[in-house]
């Protein structure tokens, strides 16, 4: 049986609970996964800013112990990422299921034998929320945060494979 390489990229700013699922559920599917860390160009397509330093987030990312191997994101193009990684499995959110882009991107991996599998959301967490959050706790707008205690969770499991 060959290695199965996985493949997944992110921002990963202000790493939460949703980052670590995706790791660890991705190198559950895979003999060795390597993570793509967006760089902070890229990020400023979408007219953001990542919080943390692409440096920062790097070495946090690499930290894991479910990432094998981290490189640079610079580049949306998916497929490039794949003629010089030569992954088997990409792994995504579920939010790009049936997107436009992602249906033709699909097609092309599917003809050179990859497979995309798309992972939930962790619901109610996001780097977004997080920093949304910050800036109200700074500004007095909320006593604590959480509200209540929160219990750590585990997902199962779960993935749609394209």
């Amino acid at each position: 049986m060959s290695m199965k390489i996985g493949y997944t990229t992110g921002v990963f700013d202000l790493f939460h609970i949703g980052h670590l699922n995706l790791l660890r559920n991705a190198r559950a599917l895979c003999d060795k996964l390597v993570v793509g860390v967006t760089t902070d160009e890229l990020v400023s397509y979408k007219h953001k800013r990542s919080v943390i330093s692409f440096a920062e987030r790097f070495e946090i990312v690499r930290a894991c112990r479910y990432v094998d191997a981290v490189v640079p994101q610079e580049s949306l193009d998916k497929f490039a990422a794949w003629e010089k990684l030569r992954f088997d499995l990409m792994f995504v959110g579920d939010d790009w299921f049936k997107n436009g882009q992602w249906k033709s991107l699909d097609q092309k991996f599917v003809e050179v034998g990859v497979k995309i599998v798309y992972f939930p959301y962790t619901k109610g967490t996001s780097s977004t929320l997080v920093n949304e959050v910050l800036v109200r706790l700074r500004n007095g707008e909320l006593d604590q945060y959480p509200p209540h205690p929160v219990e750590p969770s585990l997902p199962p499991l779960s993935a749609s494979v394209a």
